[in-house]
């Protein structure tokens, strides 16, 4: 009886006691990698090319970072596929921490839009925080013979198909910004995709392309001299980088509002204790003056917050983004 008494112990401790003490490892060995963390470079993969928002916002925040951390953060542009490229590779990495996101709409919110992908960003990726918003612009070549947003929509339904609008890629920010657009102002233009806003504004400049809803940050130096026109601002209310541009609601397409967005995600093999003290770091170099500084020179309005504040603002992009999506029949295979 003793020892069937014992053996069972021994069962109920294999069955229930081994299990408990693996996730008390599990907890002892995440908490343990967060505070040696880091401990060799980390990467943050910016799914974009060089040259747009995105980008500038990263190296901003990855400058000072490096410091901060004691380790050098080092930013890696894989452009192509409106970000799910970089977002892919991300999602493959180990779950250690030293591979990072630079999120984007196209990430996070409007991946719908491909019908197939190697991976599911809801489940393989996880937020960290949110970085920063900032409103885009449309703007048109000088060549183009439009001053107002009224008289794009006008020329766009005088000539259905003929004028083209670039973006960063297929499901980007650029890119949604100009669907939302199209749909609502009821006008067909031909989107033309590129693998990141930089190449796409070098060939609107060149002439290459006639319009883009270009990021705010890249803009005023050619707004300014007149290599491009502003013809309104996506977001709700006017900026002070550029007072005298009107929204697009107030210009020509009442109830019209698109914000980009950037975040910074992780595998979603990342312990929750690394996840906190990556949300931690970021939050402190985005409240540093310098930092808050340099932002508001190029438009961005700074975010920050909790992981779940992120998480929130995914869910709530996603809804948003797929409604245009089914409504405008956005495909892309």
């Amino acid at each position: 009886m003793t020892a069937m008494t014992a053996a069972s112990r021994v069962h109920r401790f294999r069955t229930r006691g081994l299990p408990l003490l693996g996730l008390l490892l599990a907890m002892v060995s995440a908490t343990a990698l967060a505070q040696d963390y880091p401990s060799r470079p980390v990467r943050i993969v910016v799914p974009l090319a060089v040259g747009g928002t995105s980008d500038l916002l990263v190296r901003l925040l990855a400058q000072r970072l490096t410091p901060m951390l004691g380790q050098q953060v080092i930013v890696d542009n894989r452009p192509g596929s409106g970000g799910q490229i970089g977002a892919e590779l991300v999602a493959r990495a180990p779950g250690d921490g030293y591979t990072l996101l630079s999120g984007t709409i196209g990430v996070h919110a409007a991946y719908a839009i491909y019908a197939k992908l190697a991976h599911d960003p809801a489940r393989d990726l996880q937020p960290v925080i949110m970085l920063a918003e900032v409103p885009s612009v449309l703007v048109v070549h000088p060549s183009m013979p439009v001053k107002s947003v009224k008289e794009y929509i006008a020329l766009a339904k005088a000539r259905p198909g003929e004028i083209t609008f670039g973006s960063a890629g297929s499901g980007s920010s650029t890119h949604m910004s100009g669907e939302l657009f199209k749909y609502m102002a009821k006008v067909d233009v031909t989107h033309v995709p590129y693998k990141g806003s930089g190449p796409a504004l070098s060939d609107l400049l060149g002439g290459h392309i006639q319009s883009m809803f270009e990021n705010l940050p890249t803009l005023p130096p050619h707004i300014a001299s007149g290599k491009l026109r502003a013809l309104g601002i996506t977001s709700k209310a006017r900026v002070p980088v550029l007072p005298d541009v009107p929204t697009i609601a107030e210009a020509g397409v009442p109830g019209y509002e698109a914000t980009a967005w950037f975040t910074i995600a992780a595998p979603s093999k990342v312990p929750a204790a690394l996840v906190q003290k990556l949300n931690a770091d970021f939050n402190r170099v985005l409240t540093a003056a310098d930092t808050e500084a340099r932002m508001r020179e190029l438009g961005l309005t700074r975010l920050g917050g909790s992981t779940a504040d992120a998480a929130k603002h995914f869910a709530s992009e996603t809804e948003k983004w797929n409604k245009v999506i089914k409504a405008a029949k956005l495909r892309v295979d």
